[in-house]
C-alpha cells in the first residue's frame, strides 16, 4: 500500500503561484537592505544542541533535537542565535559595525495555528557592534521603506524604549517584584484596551492611583513631539527614564532628517515587546487601516550576541516573517508585478516547424523575455488552453505560412484577439 501523500503537521508546501509572491517579498526586502549597506549572510539550519541550550528560556522545549552518531544537534530555532555564534566564531573576519541580513527557515515544535508554522521563514536584519541611534534609525527606516515597496499603506512603526516603562513603574511606586506584572499588562494593551490593562494591574496588587497613572501614560497618543514632551514631564525625576526619552527623541529626529514620512512611525508608550529581551529601543510595525495588527517587530538587544564573544556586543535588529507578510498581502490584494512569470507561450504547429518555433523562443529569451514552449505538437486549442491555465498572456503560432511570410501569429489569451506581425516586431508587441 502506497504511503499517504501528506506534509508533516505545521509545515507547508508552496506551489508556483504562492512561491512567486514569496520570491517577490524576499527580493524586495533584499534590495532595500542592500541599498542601506547590509551584506548577505547564511548559516546552516543545523547547529550543535549546545549552541542553542540556555539561550531560549522556557522556549527550549520547542527545539527540534537530532542525533547523528555521537553528535547532539538541533534545528535552528531562529537566526539570532546563529548570528551570535558567527560573531564569536569569526572575530578576525567580521568588521564592526557589521550590517548583515539573512533569510531562511527556522524550526519550532509549537502548536500549529493560522500563520504560525513549525517550519517558517524569516528575513533577519541586524547592525552589530555599535550602540548608535543612527543604527536604530536605519533599521526603522528599512522597515518603513520595505513595507512601502511591498505595497502596504495605512501602516505605522511604533517606537518605545525598554527603560521608559521601567522608569514609569519606578515613578508611580511599583516595587521591583511587581514590575514584570506591569510590563505583561501593558503588553496586552492593543488586545484588551485601557480598561483591561487597568483591571490586570489592580488584580496584580497595584493601588488604584498607580494603575490610573500607568494607564494614562501608556494610552497617550499624538504626534511624536507631544508624546515625548509628556514622557519628559512624568519621568523628569528619573534619570534613566529621561535618558531613554532622549534616545527616542534622537531616533525621531534622525528619521525626520532621513526623509522618512512622519505618518510612517509614531512614539507609542504602550509598546512593550517582551522587555526582558531588549535593552533599548523597541519597535513594532502595525497596520492600522484596515486594523490587521502587528506585522513584525524588533529592537536593540545589547547582551545576547555577546554570549559567544565573551563581551557585550551592542546590536539592533528586526525580523520580517515571510509567512505573515504573504498572508496579509494576499488578504489585502497586494498583488506584485511578477516579471519572472512566463510572458509568452510558443506553440508547436507540427513536427516540421519545431526547429523554427524553438529558435523563436530562444531569440525572445535572449532578449530577456520569460518564455515557455509546448513540448510536443498538438491541437492549437489544447496548447492555448495550457498556456491560459499557466497564466501566460500571449501565445505565438509559427506555421508554414507564417514562416514563408516572415511573420508570427500573436494571440492575446486574455481578449482572444490575434494578429499576424513581422517576426522582428514580436518582442516589442508582447512587451507593450
Amino acid at each position: 500500500m502506497a504511503p499517504k501523500a501528506q506534509t508533516y503537521k505545521g509545515m507547508k508546501d508552496y506551489l508556483p503561484r504562492e512561491m512567486r509572491l514569496r520570491q517577490y517579498i524576499i527580493a524586495t526586502l533584499s534590495d532595500v537592505a542592500e541599498r542601506y549597506g547590509f551584506e548577505p549572510m547564511q548559516t546552516p539550519i543545523v547547529e550543535y544542541e549546545a549552541t542553542l541550550a540556555g539561550k531560549l528560556g522556557d522556549d527550549e522545549k520547542l527545539i527540534y533535537r537530532l542525533q547523528y552518531g555521537d553528535d547532539k544537534l538541533a534545528l535552528r530555532y531562529d537566526q539570532t542565535v546563529s548570528l551570535a555564534r558567527v560573531v564569536g566564531q569569526y572575530p578576525n573576519e567580521i568588521v564592526f559595525p557589521f550590517r548583515r541580513y539573512a533569510v531562511g527557515p527556522s524550526y519550532r515544535g509549537e502548536r500549529q495555528q493560522r500563520g504560525r508554522y513549525r517550519e517558517f521563514y524569516q528575513f533577519d536584519l541586524d547592525i552589530v557592534g555599535v550602540d548608535s541611534r543612527v543604527a536604530d534609525a536605519e533599521v526603522v527606516a528599512v522597515i518603513v521603506e520595505a513595507l512601502s515597496r511591498l505595497g502596504f499603506t495605512g501602516f505605522k512603526v511604533l517606537l518605545n524604549h525598554r527603560e521608559v516603562l521601567s522608569a514609569l513603574a519606578r515613578v508611580v511606586g511599583v516595587v521591583d517584584e511587581q514590575a514584570s506584572q506591569v510590563y505583561r499588562a501593558v503588553d496586552k494593551f492593543d488586545k484588551i484596551g485601557a480598561d483591561g490593562v487597568r483591571n490586570d494591574l489592580l488584580k496584580s496588587g497595584l493601588d488604584a492611583d498607580a494603575a490610573a497613572k500607568i494607564v494614562e501614560f501608556v494610552a497617550t497618543e499624538g504626534d511624536s513631539q507631544t508624546v515625548l514632551a509628556m514622557m519628559r514631564e512624568l519621568l523628569k525625576d528619573d534619570l534613566r527614564g529621561l535618558a531613554a526619552v532622549e534616545d527616542l527623541s534622537a531616533v525621531v529626529q534622525l528619521l525626520d532628517q532621513m526623509g522618512i514620512a512622519v505618518d510612517g512611525y509614531a512614539v507609542a508608550p504602550r509598546l512593550a515587546r517582551g522587555l526582558s529581551y531588549y535593552t533599548g529601543l523597541v519597535f513594532e510595525a502595525v497596520i492600522e487601516n484596515p486594523p490587521i495588527g502587528s506585522l513584525l517587530g524588533g529592537g536593540r538587544y545589547d547582551k545576547l550576541i555577546g554570549a559567544f564573544a565573551g563581551r557585550e556586543v551592542p546590536t539592533v535588529g528586526t525580523a520580517f516573517g515571510i509567512e505573515r507578510l504573504q498572508i496579509v498581502m494576499t488578504e489585502l490584494g497586494l498583488q506584485p508585478p511578477i516579471d519572472s512569470a512566463p510572458r509568452v507561450y510558443v506553440t508547436l504547429f507540427s513536427p516540421e516547424q519545431i526547429a523554427d518555433s524553438l529558435a523563436l523562443a530562444q531569440e525572445l529569451r535572449a532578449a530577456g523575455l520569460p518564455v515557455v514552449t509546448a513540448l510536443a505538437p498538438d491541437k492549437l486549442g489544447k496548447q492555448f488552453k495550457e498556456a491560459d491555465q499557466k497564466g501566460v498572456p500571449y501565445a505565438l503560432v509559427l506555421g508554414p505560412d507564417e514562416i514563408a511570410r516572415g511573420e508570427v501569429v500573436v494571440k492575446n489569451l486574455r481578449s482572444g484577439e490575434q494578429q499576424s506581425v513581422p517576426r522582428d516586431r514580436v518582442l516589442a508587441l508582447v512587451q507593450e
